[in-house]
């Protein structure tokens, strides 16, 4: 079975266990907005999923937004410098355990001095992270339910709240991965529907899927569930698990979710050629501890 099919047929199993009239309407959007007379737009994307090439391979959906009033429609990830390019993408990541207070504020003049997208550090930090980014443009990320995702919705939801009040605007929560591989989609939507409403518009919800637990149909399972219960992004892994982001994963997953919610790569990216290639499987987010090593084009090896 091709992987579009794959698709398809999973998330029309999800959104018929959860909201079968939600499902019809968002299908008839769609059509309405990919299809105009005998023209249409190109259902796969394979190659790019339209990231960049959204002029010649979703012409429909391109003209559409030019007549609401857009006046210039752009390519997301130029062939510039990398480092221009790559920085606004990173989450500048420091998750240890043991990571001391001169680490952490290491970490914030790293990302403040290259324009990281964020800092992704443990909520012990948000605090002192906020106040040290303050006015800097970097977001404050912090992990719930972190890393195995196995506490409580009330739990999580208590988690996200206490991180936004100390500053916190993003959060990357994991899932209840036991309870989608048991098939109890609703106990996994209302797990992230919960902390979804308690980011409300004061944070982004990026959500963990932790990849290398599932197989195919289950990361097309947590994906659709994620953007059904209201996440701003879907994630590969908590860097803690038995692997990290691959291409196919990311790939999949920016297939599944379209282009309205998304994608972030983390887990073991290392180097900036593999950081490149993320990008153009279709992360918009990459999470590294070495993004220094990714900016300047070497390699942090597996220390």
């Amino acid at each position: 079975m091709r992987d579009e099919e794959i698709i398809e047929r999973v998330v029309g199993l999800v959104f018929e266990r959860l909201e079968p009239h939600e499902r019809r309407a968002l299908r008839e959007e769609f059509i309405h907005l990919t299809h105009d007379a005998g023209r249409a737009d190109d259902p796969s994307c394979s190659q790019c999923s339209g990231r960049g090439e959204c002029h010649r391979r979703r012409p429909v959906t391109t003209q559409r937004i030019l007549d609401a009033g857009a006046c210039r429609v752009s390519a997301r990830y130029p062939s510039g410098p990398v480092e221009s390019a790559i920085a606004p993408c990173i989450d500048h990541t420091l998750l240890k355990p043991d990571a001391t207070y001169e680490q952490v504020a290491q970490l914030c003049r790293e990302a403040a001095r290259f324009q990281f997208a964020s800092v992704c550090l443990n909520p012990v930090h948000v605090a002192t992270a906020s106040e040290l980014l303050a006015a800097t443009g970097v977001s404050v990320c912090t992990v719930v339910g972190f890393p195995l995702g196995a506490t409580t919705t009330e739990t999580k939801v208590a988690e996200t709240r206490q991180a936004i009040a100390r500053g916190a605007t993003e959060i990357d929560m994991v899932i209840h991965v036991g309870a989608l591989k048991s098939g109890d989609f609703a106990a996994v939507e209302r797990d992230i529907r919960g902390v979804a409403d308690a980011c409300g518009e004061r944070a982004l919800l990026k959500v963990i899927i932790e990849a290398a637990l599932l197989n195919d149909e289950e990361k097309v399972q947590a994906c659709a569930l994620a953007k059904l219960a209201g996440a701003d992004f879907v994630k590969t892994s908590t860097g803690f698990g038995p692997g990290g982001a691959t291409i196919d994963d990311v790939a999949l997953m920016r297939r599944t979710v379209g282009q309205d919610v998304g994608v972030k790569a983390a887990g073991g990216i290392r180097d900036r050629d593999t950081a490149e290639r993320m990008i153009r499987a279709g992360a918009d987010r990459i999470g590294a501890s070495a993004s220094i090593e990714i900016l300047r084009g070497e390699d942090a090896g597996t220390s």
